[in-house]
């Protein structure tokens, strides 16, 4: 069975999953965008309604991780018990940044639509669709990649673990009462 419907961490401690499951779902996510695209050059309705209910799975995503993603879901219940053991696995924060990135994307786009700029929508929307084809087709995860960059800007550990305390606690410690730093004031 996949390490995407356990929960699972490597000699670290690093929860990880499966690279299969997030690949499975970057495909379903493709097709989905696509369907989007293709239904906003005739019902711009129709693609706001379907990128909606994409938001949707993009926020569970980020939210939950890729256990609890419904694509993730799928994978392990019809596809992870019929294919070899889990030979390669990745940290699960990357993931959930990435999917927050789609739930970006994927919201101005819904925004595009809803405002009736249809080619702000579709614009946003092939954004995401890019992100998702580049994870699906040849396993470069896009959101995966910058968020090393954004861990250290929380001056966080880029699997998930703090590091130190953040800029704004930095800044408050360096002062005349750096005991109490981050304690809110009164």
């Amino acid at each position: 069975m996949s390490t995407i419907s356990r929960n699972t961490a490597d000699e670290t401690g690093i929860s990880v999953v499966d690279v299969r499951g997030p690949r499975f779902a970057a495909w379903v996510t493709t097709g989905v965008l696509v369907l989007v695209l293709l239904a906003a050059a005739v019902s711009t309705p129709v693609a706001a309604v379907l990128i909606g209910l994409q938001a949707v799975v993009f926020a569970i995503g980020a939210a939950y991780g890729p256990r609890r993603h419904p694509y993730g879901r799928i994978f392990a219940a019809f596809i992870a018990p019929r294919i070899g053991p889990t030979v390669e696995t990745e940290p699960v924060a990357p993931l959930r940044f990435a999917q927050l990135l789609g739930l970006v994307f994927s919201a101005v786009g819904l925004l595009g639509f809803l405002v009736g700029s249809t080619v702000v929508g579709a614009v946003f929307v092939g954004f995401a669709l890019f992100a998702a084809f580049l994870n699906a087709a040849f396993g470069i995860c896009l959101g995966c990649q910058i968020y090393p960059l954004v861990a250290r800007l929380r001056r966080t550990d880029p699997m998930g673990g703090v590091r130190g305390p953040s800029v704004v606690t930095q800044a408050t410690a360096s002062g005349p009462n750096a005991d109490t730093a981050g304690s809110p004031a009164i």
